[in-house]
């Protein structure tokens, strides 16, 4: 067995380091639009009828709404269209939905009040649409894309650090290193990582199969119906099998170890804080068994300030993440109708990262390919090994 143990620290990156946001730049990079394209911008809000005369930018929490407005929607209809030869720019409303991925309402309002639906009104008639929102769209617009044939990016959570850093990028330069971590990580047969939680380890074991790695790279161009999911930069899988135990941190800060066996998480144990979001995440994963199935396994390939949303802080080199339910829009087999509730359908990213997860060391992700195991991250930093391939 051989197994490369070494791994560098990289320089934490600044603001400073990128350069400034640049719609154009952005728009150019991703999809390399054709001259008469048009562009669609989707937000959600509680209530979509307040997009009527913008007066939701009354309310101070829609701070990712007011970025969509100031930082895509102004300056696109100001002069990038016309600067650019494309068509459209308009916004539009829909309810947020209150979970990661869970299909959009059809039901959609414009500026002026109108009640519109997205599936016949707007996916149909708009080449690019730009959704910034509270939530990730990214399952139920892949589906749409792939069914009426139109493009897009998601760019759910929105803030300065984002505008200023991953979405700063040159995402020609995001694609070219992912795939050569890419390279370096197909056809793996498995991966194991260990968790340390206050002096005891966990490993969580990820069956792959030998399956081919995948990549969210930022690109999105010429005909063929994507979504792009922006911040970009990971390599991800679709596991086949998983045992073992991983930690999770809830919204609360409850610290339980999930226990699976057969891909699926089967229980929940309190490590630390509240018993009742334990009770209440087993009474889930018995009411609705597949909320616990994991549908991806993904790492970092970017150099990237934390920004606090899960979006870009999963895109750091060094961060790698696990997610549950939903992985159609990933080319996995749990689709929406498998669910025992619609509002179950979720596909929920795990991220483990230093300001993430400060009580969870991971000391060790490992992978098995080509009969030997060689080591992905230990500590929060890339190995050896995945440096020499983005030097290559």
């Amino acid at each position: 067995m051989v197994i490369d143990k070494t791994s560098t620290k990289p320089k934490q990156p600044q603001l400073s380091d990128f350069p400034d946001f640049d719609l154009t730049r952005l728009l150019n990079t991703v999809f390399e639009p054709e001259k008469g394209e048009k562009v669609a911008i989707l937000i959600d809000l509680k209530d979509p009828k307040d997009i009527k005369d913008f007066r939701f930018l009354n309310d101070p929490t829609y701070t990712i709404q007011k970025h969509a407005v100031e930082d895509f929607y102004k300056p696109l209809n100001d002069r990038i269209l016309e600067e650019m030869g494309l068509t459209g720019g308009e916004i539009f409303a829909y309810e947020i939905t209150g979970g990661s991925n869970l299909d959009l309402p059809d039901e959609a309002f414009d500026p002026t009040g109108k009640q519109l639906s997205l599936e016949k009104d707007i996916y149909p008639n708009y080449d690019i649409v730009l959704c910034i929102s509270t939530y990730s769209a990214t399952a139920p617009l892949t589906a749409f894309a792939k069914q009426i044939g139109f493009r897009g990016a998601t760019l759910h959570g929105v803030n300065e650090i984002i505008l200023g850093s991953g979405l700063a990028v040159d995402y020609n330069e995001v694609s070219a290193s992912a795939e050569k971590l890419r390279l370096g990580m197909t056809k793996a047969e498995w991966v194991e990582i260990d968790f340390v939680i206050r002096e005891k380890k966990h490993t969580l074991k990820l069956e792959l199969g030998g399956q081919e790695a995948q990549k969210s790279h930022g690109l999105c161009r010429g005909k063929k119906p994507d979504i792009a999911n922006l911040p970009a930069g990971e390599v991800y899988f679709v596991p086949e099998g998983a045992e073992g135990e991983f930690p999770m941190v809830y919204e609360d800060g409850t610290l339980g170890l999930m226990k699976v066996a057969g891909g699926l998480i089967q229980e929940a144990v309190l490590i630390d804080g509240n018993p009742d979001v334990i009770a209440q995440h087993n009474l889930k994963l018995k009411s609705d068994p597949v909320t616990g199935e994991l549908g991806e396994l993904g790492f970092g390939t970017q150099v990237l300030p934390v920004s606090g949303r899960d979006i870009q802080d999963e895109k750091v080199l060094g961060t790698l993440h696990v997610a549950t339910g939903r992985s159609d829009h990933l080319g996995g087999t749990l689709t929406p109708d498998r669910f025992a509730s619609k509002m179950n359908a979720t596909h929920d990213d795990i991220l483990f990262a230093p300001h993430k997860t400060p009580d969870v060391e991971v000391t060790e992700a490992r992978m098995f390919r080509d009969g030997k195991t060689t080591v992905l991250i230990e500590n929060y930093q890339p190995s050896a090994y995945l440096q020499r391939l983005l030097e290559e």
